[in-house]
């Protein structure tokens, strides 16, 4: 009885103390509720009712704020007293003020659009915010209205009517934008942040921003600086930098989605009539004042366009050009898109010595055919149709979970993960077939500081390179050396017709026909067999596959001092470290005995100061980065804006930039074929390939080639840098008209390029000389490596910009830009400059016309001049491009739902804007979007 009477007393005076705890709570919250008042409310579009998303609703004084959803409805809490006034913003509108002096019935506010142009905002000009019209440097903005307008059937393709913008196009989904010149794909010399993070692939050196990265309906907008940026943004911004930049889910909220569904190849030229298929969904939600969520994901589904260049190209390494000539005229036809043909051989000195053992008496013969010159004849190789899967696939999923700690500090996980096929472009082309990369961060933002950790990781998944794939395979239905292979078999049969008194074309024909019995036609189960056989087998056991897990990491943190030094300059300072592990098991990097580790740390500062009662701004800003295998590097940064009239500035800058060798320029170790090996400028390779015991000569870019015989000497590998000086003029001219102009000077130093030197077969350079002026390959007199230098002398680039931008009435809009990038001087070795010198783009459209302003267009022009394309797979002339986008839209507003007709490459002229690139046709869709217009 005692127990049960204390634990009876027990139970007493733990209730007490729950209630207890429950009434303290109970008063604190009531007093909460006494001290805060909820104002709803609802905005909308002025001239047609629409409701209007996305828009910032705060309480004039004070720190308290929210956005307007989907529908336009906005609930707001704050601690002050009525009366007050709250702040009605969002870009493309007039700034409303509204005065709240009852709480009796929802706020209704009519939203006024703007017709002020320039009114954006920027962030990355200077890494704070600043109305586009006063950036010290040039910069384009898309946002994401221009996107839902625009024709391009992805919003990575509407960089490319960007004034200044160049494309290179390895497939559908693959594709590098570059400002400035220096085109190439995997540009590395532009960087491409996507919220944040570096989504250049950290082993493959190339931006994957249309693999991974941000779904569509999540980019709220796309920010481009051409030129020198690295004093903000680091390593690799030699010729610009693009910030995509994902909306915040407190902001945007909802569901959104988007499906599309055309048709391309229509007119079977290349590969039959496709389908084309691009669904896209977004869901964010504000689950409470201070969290908030979104996921969203992409599928695009399509036959890709295909690379036909059939030309003939004569081919040393990763050096070239376009011949005449064709499989039927020439026994050593090599063609651009065509894969295994790149396996050339001299028949005279390779299978005639034997020949004349066998038979001394056809020795006499033999030394006659062809005038006693080489007689080079290359294997049959295959089209890219029949090496390369044509299905590209393309997965996205990204999402956040974002949490308010405080009214103006946000905590944000954030991961973009990408999975697909695609085709690139390097030293051959390559199927990027299953290839997976994820970006994940974890992020604290305040108006006044940040800090950022994330990581990026690269699985190269089941990619091979084509070419050598083909040429394996190739070897293994039937090797080429032997007293049986291909070769000899060829031999014997040309010597035979020719015995008979047949014409050397018709030899070469027979002899061709008798080598290639056996040859699996593609398609086939037994061509396929070998295919997938060559192709999932590593490159360091003899097959095509590259097994690349590289990963980044990366730690940066930014702070803005303005509120204490605000009195002398608003100042900003930033650092990171960032670690590259290399780890492809010896198939990409030279890393067959274990990962290799690249250290990376930088910091920055910049200072602002407003003169002469804010007519002049000058800003200095200034980075230094330390490479672990390089000596540190400075990059200072001097802008000035003056403002000449309201609304009218002009710009004058000196900025420089530099990048450290790509992770590929310091440690690739990868065989390409035709008895090439890509290195790096790490000086191990010396000793590993024995390239001082058994000196190397370096070969001219001629065609055909000259060998230099004093031995290379292998320089140190440095940091490319560039200078640019630049002025430029902004400004609005009579309410209606944009101008943006820009004209540049730039000098490179130390310029990185690749050059190719020959290992002789017989230890003489001599003979590579006789064998040379013979026309005997260079492949076939000795192992050609390609290498990375510095130039002794600098390039020197030039260029300007000038776009237009003129509201008609009613909401039309016509716009136009002009752009030049030129060459001064590249010092005679191969700068790969690869621009054309002018181009433009003229677009006319209409976001909201006819009955209730329903109905939208857009028809955009494209023109860029002829040049000469410079890339480690092939070199030649690219032909000019025309190319007609267009598309019209309606909105449904009842039921939020639009539909979108529209085709890019309009009038189906197939082009390509790289040798060796896919040819590219139209595409052409029909769009239907739920909550996005």
């Amino acid at each position: 009885m005692p127990l049960i009477v204390a634990i009876k007393k027990a139970i007493m005076r733990k209730n007490q103390l729950y209630l207890t705890c429950l009434l303290v709570a109970t008063l604190l919250h009531l007093s909460v509720i006494a001290q805060t008042i909820t104002i709803t409310g609802n905005v909308r579009n002025g001239s047609n009712k629409d409701a209007v998303p996305a828009v910032s609703v705060t309480v004039k004084n004070s720190s308290t704020g929210t956005f307007t959803n989907e529908k336009g409805d906005f609930k707001l809490f704050t601690s002050k007293k009525l009366p007050l006034t709250l702040i009605i913003s969002s870009i493309g509108f007039s700034t409303t003020e509204v005065e709240v002096t009852s709480l009796s019935s929802p706020v209704q506010v009519d939203f006024v659009p703007s017709s002020l142009l320039g009114t954006e905002v920027v962030i990355s000009a200077s890494r704070v915010p600043q109305r586009i019209l006063e950036s010290p440097v040039s910069i384009e903005r898309v946002s994401a209205a221009n996107i839902r307008n625009s024709p391009a059937v992805s919003y990575y393709d509407v960089l490319t009517n960007l004034k200044g913008v160049d494309v290179v196009t390895s497939s559908l989904t693959f594709k590098t934008p570059s400002t400035r010149g220096f085109n190439a794909s995997g540009n590395t010399r532009l960087n491409q942040i996507v919220d944040g993070m570096d989504n250049q692939a950290p082993g493959l050196n190339f931006s994957v921003g249309g693999v991974i990265g941000l779904t569509e309906l999540d980019v709220d907008n796309i920010e481009l600086l051409p030129g020198a940026s690295s004093a903000l943004y680091g390593p690799g911004g030699m010729n610009g930098t693009i910030l995509v930049n994902s909306k915040n889910p407190f902001k945007y909220q909802g569901l959104s989605f988007e499906v599309k569904e055309g048709i391309m190849n229509t007119d079977s030229r290349f590969r039959s009539l496709s389908p084309y298929h691009n669904w896209t969904v977004r869901w964010a939600q504000k689950v409470s004042e201070k969290f908030a969520f979104k996921i969203g994901m992409e599928l695009v589904a399509a036959k890709d366009w295909l690379g036909y260049d059939q030309r003939n190209y004569s081919r040393t390494g990763t050096n070239g050009q376009i011949i005449a000539g064709d499989r039927a005229t020439d026994p050593n036809y090599d063609g651009v898109n065509i894969y295994g043909d790149e396996t050339t051989a001299d028949i005279r000195a390779n299978v005639f010595p034997g020949l004349a053992a066998q038979a001394p008496f056809l020795k006499g013969f033999l030394d006659t055919l062809n005038g006693g010159r080489p007689i080079n004849v290359s294997r049959t190789g295959y089209k890219e149709s029949d090496v390369v899967n044509p299905n590209t696939l393309n997965y996205k999923l990204s999402g956040s979970l974002n949490y308010k700690l405080s009214s103006k500090t946000e905590a944000i996980i954030a991961g973009h993960w990408g999975t697909g096929n695609t085709v690139y472009t390097g030293s051959q082309r390559y199927s990027l077939k299953d290839l997976k990369v994820g970006q994940y961060k974890i992020e604290l933002n305040n108006p006044n500081w940040m800090l950022r950790a994330y990581t990026t990781q690269e699985d190269a998944g089941q990619s091979y390179n084509a070419t050598v794939t083909t040429q394996i395979l190739n070897e293994t239905w039937k090797p080429s050396g032997g007293s049986t292979g291909w070769y000899s078999q060829y031999a014997q049969a040309y010597v035979a017709s020719r015995l008979n008194g047949a014409s050397d074309f018709t030899a070469q024909t027979q002899a061709r026909a008798a080598a290639d019995v056996g040859r699996p036609v593609a398609g086939t189960d037994a061509f396929n067999t070998i295919l997938n056989n060559v192709r999932t087998v590593p490159i360091s056991k003899g097959g095509g596959l590259f097994l690349d897990k590289t990963n980044l990491y990366m730690i940066e943190g930014q702070a803005n001092l303005s509120p204490y030094t605000h009195s002398f300059a608003d100042i900003i300072v930033g650092g990171n470290y960032k670690r590259y592990v290399l780890n492809s098991e010896g198939t990409l990097f030279a890393d067959s005995t274990g990962k290799i580790g690249i250290n990376e740390v930088g910091a920055y500062a910049q200072a602002t100061r407003s003169l002469f009662n804010d007519v002049v701004k000058l800003q200095v800003s200034g980075r230094y980065d330390k490479n672990q295998n390089f000596k540190g590097k400075f990059t200072p940064r001097v802008t000035m804006v003056v403002k000449i009239a309201e609304n009218n500035n002009l710009r004058f800058s000196y900025q420089t930039a530099y990048r450290f060798p790509s992770t590929q320029q310091q440690w690739i170790n990868l065989n390409i074929g035709s008895n090439t090996q890509l290195i790096g400028g790490n000086k191990s390779f010396i000793d590993f390939y024995h390239l001082k015991d058994n000196p190397t000569y370096e070969l001219s870019t001629s065609t055909p080639p000259t060998v230099n015989t004093t031995a290379y000497s292998y320089p140190d590998s440095k940091p490319e840098s560039v200078t640019t000086y630049e002025v430029g003029y902004k400004g609005i001219i009579g309410k209606n008209l944009l101008v943006d102009l820009y004209g540049y000077y730039g000098e490179y130093k130390d310029f990185l390029y690749r050059t190719l030197v020959i290992q002789p077969n017989s230890g003489n350079v001599q003979d590579v000389v006789t064998g040379l002026a013979n026309n005997i390959p260079a492949s076939n007199l000795g192992r050609i490596f390609s290498v990375p230098a510095n130039t002794t002398t600098k390039v020197k680039t030039y260029g300007f910009g000038l776009s237009l931008d003129y509201r008609l009435p009613l909401g039309f809009v016509i716009s136009g830009n002009i752009s030049s990038d030129d060459l001064k001087d590249d010092g005679g070795f191969r700068s790969s400059f690869s621009t054309p010198k002018y181009r433009t783009n003229i677009t006319f459209a209409n976001t909201g016309f006819g009955t209730a302003k329903r109905v939208g267009f857009n028809i955009t022009y494209r023109w860029q001049d002829s040049f000469y394309y410079d890339g480690d797979f092939g070199n030649g002339q690219v032909p000019s491009v025309s190319t007609l986008d267009a598309q019209v839209s309606y909105k449904i507003p009842a039921s939020k739902c639009a539909v979108k007709i529209g085709a890019n490459n309009l009038l189906n002229q197939y082009y390509t804007n790289a040798i060796g690139n896919a040819m590219v046709g139209g595409l052409y869709y029909v769009a239907f979007a739920y909550n996005v217009f």
